[in-house]
């Protein structure tokens, strides 16, 4: 009797990583192993799982995890991770079988588009993030540059490879479809969402992010902070606020921007700023719960490139938001369409300071009603079983409506 067609699921981050990619990655599994046979293939220390009934079954490929600003060394330990992968799939991997998998590291997909065309097999790619233009976008790479050029002749020949690339954000379809690989029929729109559970929380003075905070409006910065976040437009608006005693930033986070950010602050010892390292997820609840409005700042040219999950979250805790990117981005779309805080030009801290002085007098109450109801929309159910239509699709090697 001939086996059922399985799911691989190939993810760097997975529990017990407590990143957001681990978490959707797990949800994900788990969902389509409610359907299917989902084997995944994991780079986390301490991941593998024995098989269960109705659970994916954990693969741990050996990796090494060094830190993000250590670039030589982080390009060298996913290209090895790469490798494994690579070999991890063509041994697993059958006719009929779909794999799935996401863009971190960014030449992960390369890998498993390779696989799955060599074994007969489907494949997807969860687009997080759009390679080179994200790191265009960090200034790491000019756009013209041979890297550059090379990479978009290699996405060209993965798109056409790949049977589905779900886009997480509304604004990256128009940059898909430059690459001649690409058809609008392969694109799905699955947006992620809230691991919070949605609902308005009252602003607390015994918060205890809060309470050492003697400011009556506290503005909130949380998260990895990484090469398409500009930590300087966050500083120099709370150096133009900071002979405004009523107004506070909470900067909480990690990542090389975060690192950015101790150093002014080291340097400057402004009034007006509180740094706090990585709370733990424990904590989260009452970081997001501790300010009144809070920032995403993203530096230019983001739209169609990355979309901040964090944002749901935030939507979730009953926050408005001030997000500094492009209009037409993801975010800044959600943002208008829902009237959920305001949006800032990249690169204009003067902006970013008015945006948060607008913040400080807004009598727009119902703002927080707003934003949990758009981060209910944005709910899990919806989404996971988005994913299981995609790849039961896949695995009946049919044809399904997109949907979104």
């Amino acid at each position: 009797m001939r086996k059922r067609n399985k799911v691989v699921v190939v993810s760097q981050h997975y529990p017990p990583d407590h990143s957001t990619t681990a978490a959707i990655m797990a949800a994900i599994a788990e969902r389509i192993a409610q359907d299917a046979e989902v084997v995944v293939i994991s780079g986390m220390p301490g991941s593998a799982k024995d098989p269960e009934p109705g659970r994916p079954t954990v693969v741990e490929i050996r990796n090494w995890l060094p830190d993000k600003a250590a670039l030589i060394k982080r390009a060298l330990a996913e290209t090895l991770f790469t490798c494994r992968i690579f070999f991890a799939l063509w041994t697993r991997l059958r006719r009929g079988d779909v794999a799935l998998t996401v863009t971190a590291p960014f030449v992960l997909p390369y890998a498993v588009a390779v696989a799955a065309r060599l074994t007969g097999a489907k494949s997807a790619l969860i687009l997080h993030d759009l390679f080179p233009d994200v790191l265009v976008m960090a200034g790491l790479l000019k756009p013209a540059s041979l890297v550059a050029r090379a990479m978009r002749e290699i996405n060209a020949l993965m798109f056409r490879a790949l049977n589905a690339v779900i886009v997480i954000g509304r604004d990256s379809e128009k940059l898909l479809l430059r690459y001649s690989g690409m058809t609008p029929d392969k694109i799905w729109f699955i947006p992620n969402w809230a691991t919070l559970v949605p609902g308005i929380r009252t602003v607390d003075p015994d918060n205890p992010f809060r309470k050492a905070i003697g400011a009556r409006f506290v503005v909130g910065l949380s998260g990895n902070l990484g090469f398409t976040h500009d930590p300087d437009i966050v500083f120099e608006a709370a150096r133009l606020l900071r002979d405004e005693g009523d107004i506070h930033f909470l900067l909480s986070g990690w990542g090389i921007g975060f690192d950015r950010l101790k150093e002014m602050q080291s340097a400057d010892q402004l009034a007006n700023v509180t740094l706090v390292d990585r709370v733990a997820d424990g904590d989260l609840d009452a970081l997001l719960s501790s300010a009144d409005v809070w920032l995403i700042p993203y530096r230019k040219n983001v739209a169609g490139v990355s979309v901040p999950s964090r944002f749901y979250n935030l939507l979730a805790a009953g926050r408005p938001v001030v997000l500094i990117s492009e209009p037409e981005a993801e975010a800044a779309f959600t943002v208008k369409e829902n009237a959920l805080g305001w949006v800032v030009s990249p690169g204009r801290s003067d902006q970013l300071a008015d945006a948060i002085r607008l913040a400080s007098r807004s009598q727009d109450a119902a703002m927080a009603e707003r934003a949990v109801a758009t981060a209910r929309t944005f709910g899990p159910e919806r989404a996971l079983g988005s994913y299981a239509a995609l790849v039961g699709a896949l695995l009946c090697n049919r044809d399904v409506e997109r949907k979104a």
